[in-house]
């Protein structure tokens, strides 16, 4: 029983580590590559408190290179969604019912066994895995996951602190219940905080949950399930298995008990299974709570006062940084006319000098693009963007899969502002750049907000101050994370809170308080110290 009012630490941001030659950080990450690929891991699923393997296995194998591999997980089916959601429910009253600084300790202990003994072994699985490079491997799989755990207690901790206020002879008190029922994680591929954040949140507000993560990214998805382990998650809070998607979705989504979803993937997807809880709400004991952030067309738009250099860096790295394998990722630019030669060979520039290759060469800026159907999809939006007379590639434009998935960093200038490479989603290294005449910066900016269905990050580039103020006014809706003068990606939790509206998500904002408090259930308590006796008001009194 809780007998004080605890204050939690207070989070800061995880310092990032730079892996430069002759650094610690640099020889032990080295040191745990070696180790991972040096074995052939076995990994199961973990249903309540059994390590579950099927027998089915499928093998994990580097995007970089697919003939190597990294171990086997056991494929599950719909037997063992059923038996992931009987685990959850039958570990919700315990879980629910303890007291919340409980809860908190086990997650600022996962991230200071991340921050510590994990560090090296979850970026190392992560650089394998998903083919990231160091860099980008410490910015999400340590870093930022380190700060879900530790700014989201925080974000509890407050929530739980906001009460109403009281008049005299009563007192207003406010419970934040966990959702009735059990809750269901669909994770990306793409950053291993997100796999780690979406079951967590819902988790540490005293639900239990169902977490399907995408096959590409299990690798590193074991090892956060480890390390929530030995931090002291109990059986059956978090019950993680691979299964297909319509095999997990005919479960859970028919399901009386199913209280929420916690998505990040494509659009299709997510709407799709919108559709289906629609369909289904007759049978849900409650309205389930239906989170997501799904795809991004995102923008930079530069001004005609803007810096050349400083646009080419922008573009550089929010186009080509994990092979644009980010939902927020630089995927189209307008650039005005009297800047356009020279941000055009600053570029060009920029790409000869990135080397291309495995993960584990510290040296390789690109690395492969996630599997084979992201390849052929890829490849097929630039040979499509090869064959339209109006387009021409100045950089990249080659691929080859023999040994790993890797597409050369690609720049496609159009004539067409609304040209198949501006409008639809491509997740890989292709950025399409439309030049518009410098003095039609106003139009450019309709132009912009009215060319993607979505809106997820965007940019502006700009030294006129009154520029910045136009775009961002025009741009309200465009873009849920909008940057000034940045790259529109990197954004660091507890800084940028982030999510997207329209076409990419329901913006609730991962990384914010917004986001805990979709998985609670609100109750207000009212208590009267005296009770009245009598049902008559003074108003009935006679003169």
């Amino acid at each position: 029983m809780a007998n004080g009012f605890f204050k939690v630490p207070h989070p800061k941001n995880e310092p990032v580590l730079s892996y430069a030659p002759g650094t610690k950080e640099r020889k032990l990450l080295q040191q745990a590559l070696a180790e991972a690929r040096a074995n052939v891991y076995d990994i199961p699923m973990y249903i309540g408190g059994e390590e579950v393997r099927t027998g089915n296995k499928k093998i994990m194998s580097p995007p970089h290179d697919h003939q190597h591999v990294l171990g086997h997980f056991h494929q599950g089916d719909k037997t063992h969604v059923e038996q992931a959601i009987n685990a959850a429910l039958g570990a919700k009253e315990m879980w629910s019912n303890l007291d919340w600084e409980y809860r908190a300790s086990i997650f600022l202990k996962a991230a200071d066994l991340l921050a510590g003994p994990y560090r090296y072994i979850m970026n190392a699985a992560t650089m394998l895995g998903q083919s990231k490079n160091a860099y980008q491997a410490e910015i999400d799989s340590a870093c930022e996951l380190i700060d879900f755990l530790r700014f989201n207690v925080y974000f509890m901790s407050e929530l739980y602190a906001e009460q109403p206020e009281s008049l005299p002879g009563m007192w207003n008190r406010m419970e934040y219940r966990p959702l009735e029922g059990f809750t269901f994680a669909v994770t990306p591929f793409n950053f291993t905080a997100i796999a780690g954040n979406l079951p967590t949140s819902m988790a540490m507000m005293g639900n239990t949950v169902v977490w399907k993560p995408a096959n590409s990214q299990i690798y590193a998805a074991n090892i956060i399930m480890k390390i929530l382990k030995e931090a002291g998650l109990p059986d059956g809070v978090i019950n993680l298995v691979y299964v297909s998607g319509p095999d997990a979705g005919d479960v859970v989504f028919n399901h009386s008990d199913f209280a929420g979803l916690h998505f990040t993937g494509s659009t299709g997807v997510f709407q799709n299974m919108w559709k289906t809880i629609g369909n289904n709400i007759h049978r849900y004991k409650s309205y389930p709570r239906i989170v997501g952030e799904t795809g991004g067309k995102d923008f930079v738009i530069a001004h005609k006062s803007a810096n050349a250099k400083q646009v080419a860096t922008a573009l550089s790295r929010g186009a080509f940084e994990y092979q644009g394998q980010k939902c927020s990722a630089a995927s189209r630019a307008y650039i005005p006319s009297n800047i356009w030669s020279e941000v055009k060979q600053h570029l060009i520039d920029d790409i000869k000098t990135m080397k291309m290759g495995g993960t584990e060469d510290f040296g390789n800026f690109i690395n492969a693009v996630i599997d084979a159907k992201a390849f052929q999809s890829i490849t097929e939006y630039i040979d499509k963007a090869k064959q339209n007379p109006l387009n021409e590639i100045i950089a990249g434009g080659k691929y080859d899969k023999s040994k790993g998935y890797f597409v050369e960093p690609t720049i496609i200038v159009t004539k067409d502002p609304l040209s198949l490479t501006m409008c639809e989603e491509i997740f890989g290294p292709v950025l399409t750049i439309y030049e518009y005449h410098a003095e039609n910066f106003e139009q450019t900016l309709e132009l912009v907000d009215g060319t993607s269905p979505y809106a997820l990050t965007g940019s502006i580039m700009a030294q006129d101050r009154y520029a910045i103020e136009l775009a961002t006014k025009k741009l309200t809706h465009a873009a849920g994370n909008f940057y000034i003068n940045d790259k529109p990606t990197g954004a660091v939790v507890g800084q940028q809170p982030f999510g997207g509206a329209r076409g990419s998500g329901t913006n609730d904002k991962a990384g914010a308080k917004a986001n805990i408090m979709r998985w609670v259930s609100m109750r207000t308590i009212k208590e009267t110290f005296v009770t009245p006796i009598d049902y008559r008001y003074p108003f009935l009194d006679k003169e």
